[in-house]
């Protein structure tokens, strides 16, 4: 049975464990981050509030005076960073790389602390701490000043919404507890951080190392006459102001038998009652709670962060995904907007590619059509950006492929954060705050046209279809859908051809040939090419469309049923041997930096609907099979 120390209680244990947990569910819960620049003490300043604290067992303050020989940075001291970096590489290194989250508790609050990362690259990690922390502590080096990592997660935490911070002025002990070195920090950072929109900054001079300020008032800074850190952290009124308004996203529809249906979620916003007349943002069904379930029962009302099943007095059709609010108070529903987003992946992000966007319960398909200004997190000066980069804190527009239910991210963290999730890798590739959403999704309305596509296929006498021709330079790509548009106009289709050259001399004329440019190419070619479709006619492209996530996002945006990629699998070697344009000729010579296969990736398809070798394979038997195969995708009703 693990015990507490005898040497480190402080106050009397509850009689029993039922008296200890009743004690605990009374204590309201706290959760705060540390952070700041490398090597600040974050570590060691948790390690000593658990230590102060009285938290630690028995087996973990032998395990600690063991693991202080082996790994400390303190001599024959306690170090106590180690109660909170537990990971190999962070022992080894002496550093923070994950975040780390302990539990703690006084007689007056519950707290869940998160250590997070001061180094740059797991910027991300720090992110993730502080998605849901009502407090930032963040550390200054006393003997090091305000740095470029402080105001970088000074701003991160301006920006995820948490408007009460304590800068703890660290390492006093190493500044000889010297009041005017304080001040100027102080001062310093508060300069920075003017328009960053704290409600609270509380500068507190600490050691956490010798334990100055943390639980009791330090002897050593008479000139000081705030709170201890400990004294703040249980007396902050961090409380928000409730929602008038109901937020229920639909986890999943509980249907355990025929005579039960409910909708399980969390309220993340308001309450509900029994009674209450509630719409489905999504559909603008309306309907009345009958019941709210939970695992302890019915409940008349349930408040907000209660998980629960609402009952309701009809049948509506509502599934993931879908919002649940008041009748008389419904949400805002957009398919753009403005929104900060911070780039966590090593990919770089660019305007014009699609990704999935995960906002509460909703999935939808998004892509950055602008980067209005990149961030400098030392001066909060605006830069132009083409495209984002690992730890980029960028503004940007985002369209989205329908509309979803949101709001601000200053007005509701569940509905104005989201995610980014790259679409082949699932990698999570940037958070995102909802700055507002853009006029023109509010004033764009789809008008209804009287003749709609089916009407023209039956005029032109077969289904519309989109043919993808991938391939390098010099393929053959233009030449066999040349050869397959004479074919099949002479069997009586109607054909257009999107050739890439032709393109770039007209529509696509303002883009060059970076990466960021290249999938706004193919952006601008899927819509023209869906238009097209929707007159009816078979479209043929013509580009090297290199990058296999815009091939799909045309896939996608085009109908899987409508689209048939035909790789034309001509080989490097041989295209380069042709070279009809002299492009390879200036790749060699450095002329031509971003030529694809070259100095640019080509990333062919895995699974081509059609694939053919231009190099070795007969033009004529190439169009002959090609006809055959795009003719077999469609059904004999779609010919006549």
């Amino acid at each position: 049975m693990r015990t507490r120390s005898s040497t480190i209680q402080k106050n009397a244990a509850p009689d029993t464990l039922e008296d200890f947990l009743a004690q605990q569910q009374k204590l309201e819960l706290l959760r705060f981050i540390t952070c700041g620049s490398v090597d600040d003490g974050k570590s060691t300043l948790i390690g000593r509030l658990l230590w102060e604290s009285k938290q630690l067992f028995e087996d973990q303050l032998a395990s600690l005076k063991q693991d202080s020989k082996k790994f400390g940075t303190q001599g024959d001291d306690i170090d106590y960073a180690l109660l909170v970096d537990g990971l190999a590489a962070e022992r080894e290194q002496g550093i923070t790389i994950d975040v780390a989250y302990r539990f703690f508790a006084t007689d007056k609050r519950k707290f869940i602390v998160a250590d997070t990362p001061g180094h740059e690259q797991y910027t991300r990690n720090m992110i993730t701490g502080a998605s849901t922390a009502d407090v930032a502590v963040i550390l200054v080096d006393a003997t090091q000043g305000v740095l470029t990592q402080t105001r970088r997660h000074a701003y991160l935490v301006s920006l995820m919404g948490i408007r009460h911070v304590v800068l703890a002025i660290n390492k006093m002990d190493r500044a000889n507890y010297d009041g005017s070195v304080f001040e100027q920090i102080r001062d310093d950072f508060k300069a920075f951080a003017l328009n960053l929109g704290f409600k609270s900054i509380t500068a507190i001079p600490v050691s956490a190392l010798k334990g100055d300020n943390i639980i009791e008032r330090s002897p050593h800074t008479p000139w000081y006459a705030g709170p201890t850190l400990m004294g703040y952290l249980e007396t902050v009124d961090f409380s928000q102001s409730e929602s008038d308004r109901l937020v229920f996203p639909v986890q999943w529809v509980n249907r355990p038998n025929a005579d039960f249906r409910g909708f399980s979620g969390t309220l993340v916003e308001g309450s509900a009652s029994v009674g209450d007349e509630v719409r489905i943002t999504a559909s603008g069904q309306t309907a009345r709670i009958t019941g709210i379930v939970t695992m302890d029962g019915s409940l008349p009302v349930a408040d907000q962060g209660l998980a629960v099943t609402l009952t309701l007095d009809k049948e509506i059709d509502a599934s993931r995904g879908d919002i649940i609010t008041l009748a008389q108070k419904p949400l805002e529903m957009t398919d753009q907007f403005e929104a900060t987003l911070v780039w966590m992946n090593e990919e770089e992000g660019l305007i014009g590619r699609s990704y999935d966007l995960k906002l509460a319960t909703q999935w939808v398909t998004a892509t950055i059509t602008s980067i209005k200004y990149k961030l400098d997190v030392n001066t909060l000066a605006q830069e132009a950006a083409r495209q984002l980069t690992m730890n980029d804190i960028c503004v940007c527009n985002v369209s989205l492929s329908k509309p979803i239910v949101c709001d601000s991210y200053a007005q509701s963290k569940i509905l104005g954060g989201f995610i980014l999730v790259d679409k082949f890798s699932h990698a999570t590739v940037a958070v995102g705050m909802i700055r507002h959403s853009l006029r023109r999704a509010k004033n764009v309305h789809k008008q209804a046209l009287s003749i709609g596509r089916a009407a023209r296929e039956k005029l032109n006498g077969h289904k519309g279809k989109v043919i993808w021709f991938t391939g390098l330079s010099g393929s053959g790509k233009s030449t066999i859908a040349n050869s397959l548009e004479v074919a099949l106009h002479a069997t009586g289709h109607r054909t257009y051809i999107l050739d890439g050259d032709n393109i770039r001399s007209g529509l696509n004329k303002d883009l060059g040939f970076t990466d960021a440019d290249r999938v706004e190419n193919i952006r601008r070619i899927a819509e023209v090419a869906k238009l097209m479709m929707d007159a009816g006619l078979i479209v043929m492209t013509a580009f090297i469309s290199p990058f296999r996530r815009e091939r799909e996002m045309a896939r996608e945006l085009i109908g899987a049923e409508n689209f048939v990629e035909v790789y034309v699998n001509t080989p490097l070697e041989v295209c380069e041997q042709r070279d009809v344009k002299g492009l390879y000729k200036k790749a060699r010579a450095g002329l031509l930096p971003n030529l694809s296969g070259i100095g640019s990736a080509y990333e062919p398809p895995l699974t081509p609907d059609i694939t053919v070798n231009a190099g070795v394979e007969n033009l004529d038997k190439i169009v002959d099979e090609t006809v055959l195969q795009i003719t077999r995708s469609m059904s004999p009703v779609d010919i006549e």
